[in-house]
């Protein structure tokens, strides 16, 4: 099909703008073109000659900086694009459909281009949110109070008490700091007609507020001169004006506790849930964290019950209290509406708001505003009819063709509902079919007029590499808040979803985001603050309190999970170490020393890093050789390396608020690398690797050197970009105890094979402790049992000795004394300490080189440590963690 035809004359100009024009496809015809702001207009015939090219002047301010050559534009354009998804897999953002343990996460999908507004538009979206928020508010309040526009039939019963969301328990409540709204989301689309109509309202967890300002940070990057142009205004504020306006109406007012409700880390929008509770210094709480007492809410932490004020919530109210609402939820707290109902907690948004949700309510609004209000709404919603009314049913039925067919209701445990349906991609038998379920449960649907969305340009690379700028039906999500005084802002900017070529603006079916810039009335100054400040600045007022350090609590859940995130660490690379001497061993010189074959059989059983039944590598070589590499992505082993470096992962996930995108990122990599050879050839797309092969042993080799390094890059995450709380205490004290009962049994069964007579065997165990180079540096050749005790028995200052681990897990232990009543100042105390002993004493001189004549001191030793490493373990767990049922979600034992 060929496009548009242009005269000569306008397909030649150099300016940036007739290039982006002429590149960018058309919005369909009846469609908004963003780039062009108009409307597209019918081609009549073949041969008709549109306009020239022209585009808003927003776009001509963002594009100018751009090379003026179209082959620089392109490449520019691929460059800055590759820098944005780079930044948005480094951040490691998110978004899952379907999220679970043992499947990648889906990186977040973010366009290149902004979806730029001007001044008379946002004046227009602003007023008309403003206005409906307050609306909102008032039809809240009489729902959950007096129900007049109930019972003067002004809405209708099924669509508040009849709604599933509105929860009964809640009527009468005076909502705490007097409002029952502190943020909702607005849908919006633009019309044919250049305006922007409602879609729909989101208020009872409404998701975006995180995605938002990673967009706005990273949009913003790669198009700096033109941010500071046109100029865009910021978001900052705005997000300080909603953690001020929670605070300022809860129980504790400016000093108080302020928590975000998350369901967990299997959750779709899980990382926009701890990238808020970071960025806004908010703790990351899930419900078996919290508890309710004497009707007060309470964080289970560390350091005993502390009390929290307000509660910002990523749950739907249906999950919050099983005691009161659905019993099966894990998610919630029980008793937490009794807690709010007392006024001992502002929850955000109070429970009970679902019911604004529905589609339906959209057609009651313009009434509904004249007479709450007394004003006519400024942001027109699309039109809707519900189908309960019987005046409207028969209205809407012929409307099918050009309608949407929406669920009044949310599915529930009583109620069934269905996605929206397009009735203009219904055949006709189909349109029948849905008249006849309408007519069979009328209240259950809505139907609205379908809205050509308008069309943002985008900027799409295919697989070959070619680049071109697209169009793509957008949708604009904005969010209000409640500032300190009561009233309402609206954060300038917001999250703009697009669709698919489908048309289908939706995140969760392949749709894409793109950051939204608002054009200030004026360019911003250092002086003016307000909405323009680029960062958040506490004023005089509040400065004290920015000052005054506050201790970060450390919840028991965060605490087992940081515990366990460190054992798995150490645990991966231990086996890591022995998978690695192993391959070593059966393709060396020494393949045939039975000592090192029998410690390396030993260590591999003992381990679990070969499955029950393999024979012995003095037996078998090759057999175990390849029981071995099958055994590093076994997931039925819980012991393999695959399986506990997934585990470190998936602790790590749970406390995600804690760790830098960097950490995080390092955790990512190291699971894809090592998993990636494995599932490439176990893919369908390599029909010539047969099933159960495994990689041949110099790849794995070289993986298992990669991963090691990881690994290590992974603990200096760990030891040097963690602050040092009680949190970061127990990961180190998991890693400790790991590392302490390996060593001492790795020495253990070195002496009992006989590895310490042989030359091949000593520097085994060195490459085992990782001490090579030390030992090398202080003994030379000197391989005497003597030698080797000192330094990875005795040796202070080599963080792989016995000593030097058990020094340090006390000092961590010491360190919590303040905890549990002292109790982990026992557990230091149990550790063994042989410091002062000689190297003579634990291991004489002239003594078998076994040990099996007569047992040696070491040995005893060995087991104290071994036994002391259980017993540290044993008693953290009982003394800290939480051993609910909940727990397996998000910790591996």
């Amino acid at each position: 099909m060929n496009g548009p035809s242009y005269s000569p004359d306008e397909t030649q100009k150099p300016h940036t703008m007739t290039w982006l024009a002429l590149q960018q496809e058309r919005a369909p015809v009846g469609h908004w073109d963003e780039l062009r702001g108009a409307v597209t207009p019918p081609v009549k015939t073949p041969g008709h000659t549109l306009a020239a090219p022209t585009v808003s002047g927003l776009w001509q301010g963002f594009i100018d900086p751009l090379d003026k050559s179209t082959q620089a534009r392109d490449a520019e354009l691929n460059t800055r694009m590759q820098h944005l998804q780079r930044q948005v897999r480094d951040n490691g953002i998110t978004y899952n459909v379907y999220a679970a343990a043992d499947q990648p996460q889906r990186p977040w999908s973010l366009d290149l281009f902004p979806l730029m507004l001007g001044h008379k538009d946002w004046q227009q979206i602003e007023s008309g949110v403003l206005q409906r928020m307050q609306l909102l508010e008032n039809i809240m309040a009489d729902a959950y109070g007096p129900q007049q526009l109930v019972s003067s039939g002004q809405l209708p019963a099924a669509l508040v008490q009849g709604h599933p969301a509105y929860l009964p328990a809640m009527h009468g409540v005076v909502p705490v700091g007097g409002r029952f709204l502190s943020l909702a989301a607005f849908d919006l689309a633009r019309g044919p007609d250049g305006l922007w109509w409602l879609l729909s309202q989101r208020t009872q967890a409404p998701s975006g507020l995180g995605y938002l300002i990673e967009n706005r940070q990273i949009v913003s990057r790669q198009f700096p001169q033109a941010f500071e142009a046109l100029p865009v205004q910021r978001l900052a504020q705005t997000y300080r004006t909603l953690i001020d306006g929670i605070k300022a109406r809860s129980p504790a007012g400016a000093s108080a506790h302020i928590a975000l409700l998350t369901p967990g880390p299997y959750n779709e929008t899980y990382f926009e849930h701890a990238y808020l509770a970071r960025y806004l210094g908010l703790s990351l709480v899930q419900g078996n964290d919290l508890t309710v007492r004497d009707q007060k809410l309470y964080l289970k932490t560390l350091q005993g019950l502390q009390p929290v004020h307000g509660l910002l919530k990523r749950v739907d109210d249906d999950w919050l209290d099983p005691l009161e609402l659905r019993a099966e939820s894990t998610l919630g707290v029980p008793g937490l509406l009794q807690a709010v109902r007392s006024g001992n907690v502002l929850v955000a948004n109070t429970p009970g708001s679902g019911f604004l949700e529905s589609n339906a309510l959209l057609g009651f609004m313009p009434a509904l505003a004249k007479t709450l209000l007394g004003q006519a709404l400024m942001l027109p919603a699309i039109p809707s009819w519900w189908c309960g009314e019987a005046a409207a049913l028969q209205d809407v039925l012929p409307r099918i063709p050009s309608c949407v067919i929406k669920p009044t209701y949310p599915h529930h445990t009583d109620r069934q509902s269905f996605e929206p349906v397009l009735g203009h991609r219904l055949s006709r038998q189909g349109q029948n079919e849905w008249a006849g379920r309408i007519l069979r449960d009328p209240d259950a649907h809505t139907l609205q007029s379908w809205l050509p969305l308008s069309h943002q340009p985008t900027w799409q690379t295919r697989a070959d590499g070619v680049s071109s700028i697209q169009s793509r039906p957008v949708v604009l999500r904005v969010f209000a808040v409640t500032d300190a005084q009561g009233g309402w802002q609206v954060l300038p900017g917001g999250l703009a979803r697009l669709g698919t070529r489908e048309g289908i603006a939706s995140m969760q079916r392949g749709g894409s985001s793109a950051d939204v810039w608002v054009q200030s009335p004026a360019a911003p100054t250092v002086a003016t603050g307000g909405a323009s400040a680029v960062s958040v600045i506490p004023t005089s007022s509040d400065a004290s309190e920015a000052s005054a350090k506050r201790q970060r609590l450390v919840t028991s859940r965060a605490a087992e999970n940081l515990f366990w995130m460190g054992r798995y660490t150490e645990r991966t690379e231990n086996s890591l170490r022995v998978v690695r001497l192993g391959l070593e061993v059966l393709n060396g010189e020494n393949q045939n020393l039975p000592c090192l074959l029998h410690f390396i059989t030993r260590m591999a059983n003992h381990h679990g890093l070969v499955r029950a039944g393999v024979p012995p590598a003095g037996q078998a070589h090759r057999v175990f050789e390849r029981s071995l590499i099958a055994g590093l992505w076994d997931q039925e082993l819980a012991t393999s390396v695959g399986f506990n470096l997934r585990s470190v992962r998936l602790a790590a996930a749970s406390v995600r608020e804690r760790l830098s995108p960097e950490h995080w990122r390092l955790l990512e990599q190291a699971e894809a690398r090592f998993f990636k050879p494995h599932e490439d050839l176990s893919a369908p797309e390599t029909p010539s690797v047969q099933a159960g092969t495994v990689l041949d042993t110099a790849t794995v080799q070289g993986l298992l050197a990669d991963t090691s390094q990881m690994l290590a890059a992974l603990t200096g995450a760990q030891t040097d970009r963690m602050s040092r709380d009680d949190g970061w205490r127990f990961l180190s004290i998991g890693r400790h105890i790991e590392r302490l009962a390996f060593l001492s049994h790795a020495l253990s069964e070195a002496v009992q094979c006989g590895l310490i007579a042989e030359q091949a065997g000593f520097d085994a165990v060195l490459e085992l402790f990782d001490s090579t180079i030390s030992f090398h540096a202080q003994h030379q050749q000197s391989r005497t049992p003597q030698a080797l005790i000192d330094l990875l028995v005795n040796d202070p200052d080599n963080p792989r000795s016995l000593g030097w681990v058990a020094h340090t897990l006390r000092g961590r232990l010491r360190r919590m004394g303040t905890l549990a009543d002292g109790a982990t100042l026992a557990l230091a105390q149990a550790l063994p300490d042989w410091q002062g002993e000689s190297a003579t004493s634990l291991w004489p001189v002239g003594a078998a080189p076994t040990g099996n004549d007569q047992p040696l001191p070491l040995q005893n030793t060995l087991a104290d440590c071994q036994s002391a490493a259980r017993q540290v373990s044993d008693q953290l767990c009982a003394l800290f963690f939480t051993h609910s049922g909940e727990a397996r979600y998000s910790v591996s034992a």
